[in-house]
């Protein structure tokens, strides 16, 4: 199924891996990886500085050669938003239950999960049933509040905080599954993300058609696959590189989530769908040009911020 990982690894993957996660752990340091060679020498360096600050920063160096410390931390911080929602001292919650502290930004002394940071739901209907708009905060109102404290003269505790977060929701805002919910006939609520659609992949049925979008560039490895995994990667577009608003990286991957993900074989209604060779090939190649895409975007967005 894919290059990167055998077709039976995959579909454990698909089965055991949380579906909120976008990319996965691998997707993720790959757009960290593709973003590191890129960034400006001084904003390497401050953000060196600043994941020194981030409470595993010994647990991602550990028997890591001093040399490589700075890269290995910088890819590795990228997964750090979706760690948390594994260790007992973090508190998973909802908008409503946290309420003011929804949108806090107040570093590492904050211990809340925050899963509703990791999407921005922007309504797409192909039948007409009517849909609803996004809740706030999300992916793209913190994208824009950490990018704006981040150049700031907060303290490092937060600029630290905010740069694992951008590091994860950069990554997050270019996984088409994380931009938009369907609403149709058949799924007139909406359909979560993909999360309320089953496919089927060889002799194996039920997965989430969120998770195997999340899981395209699979799930396995450390900071030097990614690396690997990032220079095969297509060279992005200079032009689409170059563009810094995230509001427009989010109606991006809406699209493509019109075009890619809810197509043939994916139609109304919860599946399961048996995805084709055709439909795997074009999600391989979208999934690659949106990780090599966010690298660059988020090269750039941490040295405008860190200049």
């Amino acid at each position: 199924m894919s290059k990167f990982l055998g077709a039976a690894t995959v579909l454990s993957l698909l089965f055991l891996s949380p579906s909120a996660h976008a990319w996965w752990d691998m997707g993720h340091m790959t757009v960290a990886a593709v973003a590191y060679h890129q960034l400006t020498p001084s904003a390497r360096a401050r953000a060196a500085s600043l994941l020194r600050l981030n409470p595993d920063f010994d647990k991602w160096v550990r028997s890591v050669p001093a040399d490589q410390q700075d890269r290995v931390a910088f890819i590795h911080a990228a997964t750090w938003a979706d760690d948390i929602k594994r260790r007992d001292d973090y508190e998973r919650g909802s908008i409503a239950h946290d309420g003011a502290e929804a949108s806090a930004n107040i570093g590492y002394a904050d211990h809340r999960v925050h899963d509703y940071w990791h999407f921005v739901d922007l309504p797409f209907s192909p039948d007409g049933t009517p849909g609803a708009s996004p809740q706030a905060p999300n992916a793209l109102t913190q994208i824009e509040a950490f990018r704006k404290a981040l150049a700031s003269d907060a303290n490092d505790d937060v600029k630290s905080y905010d740069l694992v977060w951008l590091l994860h929701l950069v990554g997050d805002v270019h996984q088409p599954l994380h931009a938009t919910t369907r609403f149709s006939r058949a799924l007139p609520k909406g359909d979560r993300g993909g999360n309320n659609e089953t496919i089927c992949l060889a002799f194996t049925c039920g997965a989430k058609l969120h998770a195997y979008w999340d899981g395209l560039l699979g799930d396995r490895g450390g900071p030097s696959d990614a690396d690997t995994l990032a220079a095969a990667l297509p060279t992005p577009d200079a032009t689409a590189a170059a563009i810094d608003d995230p509001a427009r990286w989010v109606s991006e991957s809406e699209r493509l989530a019109e075009q890619f993900v809810y197509a043939g074989p994916i139609v109304d209604g919860v599946g399961p769908f048996a995805l084709t060779d055709a439909y795997q090939a074009d999600a391989h190649r979208v999934a690659q040009q949106q990780v090599a895409l966010a690298g660059a975007r988020l090269a750039r967005l941490i040295s405008m911020a860190l200049r």
